[in-house]
């Protein structure tokens, strides 16, 4: 029987019938799709930056090319969130494709390097709006019990950009020309168009008469880009103690209370104070994170891992993710499927984040002695325990809400999210850069024999020891925060759409 849509704080919506469950599967389809675009262009940079420093020139800004994606990604999500719940899914949803569209166009027309950082700018601020906004769309028309299967393709989706992003912009930029990495964009966005043109308007629009939070806004991005700048600078163009540095983070702290003194009094404000009281909101955001410092933080160095301590060259290094990313897709389905099936979905999250805590202690105290395999297996069951995480804690946060809050539970949970995962690899490359064992790699693949002295692979043993260590940490600090959530009985009925169940098997 389809759901029956009401009226819910003020908020007006149109019928939800309308929505069959053909039109849910082109609209699930469509919203992952345009979340890949977001995915995608957080990984297909990397390996394209030699040959894009060649081109332009002033190599020195090379990392902002990668830096200001996130920043201005990462600020804007919370604005997303308020505006979906303010203006409806769809003209919102299509405006953060088509600013990043624009930013795409701009970087594969880029003849300077400062060119190409706007560009890049420019994309972040629509690939801020992608990511959460297709986890919305997907709470909008699919209901919590059911919902937990769909939370697997977005983990697989995440799992597949980490490994082809690397490899099609290497093959862009060494066999095409690395332009490509972003006029790729423009065929993808395109489909994704087309696949959500005419579906999407058959969700319900919301109709609320408030103004946006335009100085909420300001000041979480302002906020936002000042952890961010410290966390980017400290330790490379500045020093951890330097004055810039403390300045930002003093800056951020100040900032941060005024956000805090706002959100107090402004009743419409952008982070709704009746979605942070929500025990379900707030513990499952801060889980999440703290869970992906420690995630997206092993992620990004595993790869240097077993350069430095097993040898292996820079293409082996970045396959050893495979088991990795399988492990978190594998933990997500687990997840996904059996939340439903349990009595507490809350103790899947706590038995695998433990596995995952497990993992990493396993590693930091095996010191490089473990063998290659072994680490293998640790690093896929590192991935499956945290990745049972992700579909859980999104669920979690959708089904404690109203409906007319979704999109803003949503984006406050993609924003703590991406922080967390900046913070990571900024604090898990402080515990690596302070041992000085990167330093070895500062010639390259002419330094490659004596980076695997037995000497210096010990310390870069011992180095990383001190990097699972953190990353374990982390994830301590995300399990106790999730025992503090409020478990509720999972609805039958999605938001706006029918409580049929959509006909996709994974």
């Amino acid at each position: 029987m389809p759901a029956t849509s009401t009226a819910t704080s003020g908020t007006d919506r149109s019928d939800a019938s309308s929505v069959s469950p053909q039109d849910q599967i082109r609209i699930v389809i469509g919203v992952l799709l345009v979340m890949s675009l977001a995915a995608l262009d957080q990984t297909i940079v990397a390996p394209a930056l030699p040959a894009i420093g060649s081109a332009l020139g002033n190599v020195e800004y090379l990392t902002w090319i990668i830096s200001i994606y996130f920043l201005t990604a990462t600020a804007v999500t919370p604005l997303y969130g308020k505006l979906a719940d303010i203006k409806g899914r769809r003209v919102v949803l299509l405006a953060a494709v088509g600013i990043f569209v624009v930013g795409s166009i701009a970087c594969g027309l880029s003849r300077t390097m400062a060119w190409l950082i706007i560009g890049r700018a420019v994309q972040g601020l629509g690939g801020g709006g992608l990511i959460s906004l297709a986890q919305t769309v997907i709470g909008d028309v699919v209901s919590p019990r059911d919902r937990g299967k769909y939370m697997v393709y977005i983990s697989a989706i995440w799992a597949t950009a980490s490994i082809a992003g690397p490899v099609l912009g290497g093959v862009f930029a060494q066999h095409l020309h690395w332009s490509m990495i972003f006029w790729v964009n423009i065929p993808l966005a395109a489909f994704a168009v087309a696949m959500t043109w005419n579906t999407l308007k058959k969700l319900p629009v919301v109709h609320r008469p408030h103004k946006l939070d335009f100085l909420g806004a300001g000041l979480v991005m302002l906020a936002t880009i000042s952890f961010l700048l410290a966390c980017t600078w400290g330790g490379t163009t500045y020093p951890w103690g330097s004055g810039v540095i403390i300045g930002l983070f003093v800056a951020t702290i100040v900032i941060s209370l005024v956000i805090a003194r706002h959100l107090l009094r402004t009743p419409e404000a952008i982070i709704p104070l009746r979605v942070l009281k929500n025990p379900a909101v707030s513990f499952s955001t801060l889980c999440v994170f703290f869970s992906m410092a420690g995630y997206v933080g092993i992620s990004v160095y595993s790869p240097l891992y077993f350069e430095l301590v097993y040898g292996t060259d820079s293409s082996i290094a970045g396959l050893s993710l495979v088991a990795f990313m399988i492990g978190t897709v594998a933990g997500a389905n687990i997840g996904g499927r059996y939340m439903t099936r349990v009595k507490s979905y809350k103790q899947l999250v706590l038995w695998g984040g433990g596995v995952g805590i497990l993992s990493m202690l396993v590693l930091a105290f095996g010191g490089g002695l473990l063998p290659y395999w072994v680490v293998e297996v640790l690093i896929f069951i590192f991935g499956a325990g945290i990745g049972i995480q992700f579909p859980i804690a999104t669920i979690s946060v959708q089904n404690a809400v109203e409906a007319a809050d979704l999109g803003s539970a949503t984006a406050t949970l993609s924003f703590l999210r991406s922080l967390g995962s900046v913070m990571g690899v900024a604090a898990l490359g402080t515990v690596l850069l302070s041992t000085g064992v990167v330093q070895s790699l500062g010639e390259g693949i002419h330094a490659h024999s004596q980076a695997h002295a037995p000497e210096a692979v010990a310390a870069a043993a011992h180095a990383f020891s001190g990097v699972f260590f953190a990353a374990a940490g982390f994830l301590v600090l995300g399990q106790i925060l999730f025992a503090f959530v409020t478990e509720k009985p999972l609805r039958e009925r999605a938001h706006v759409a029918t409580s049929r169940e959509i006909p996709i098997e994974a």
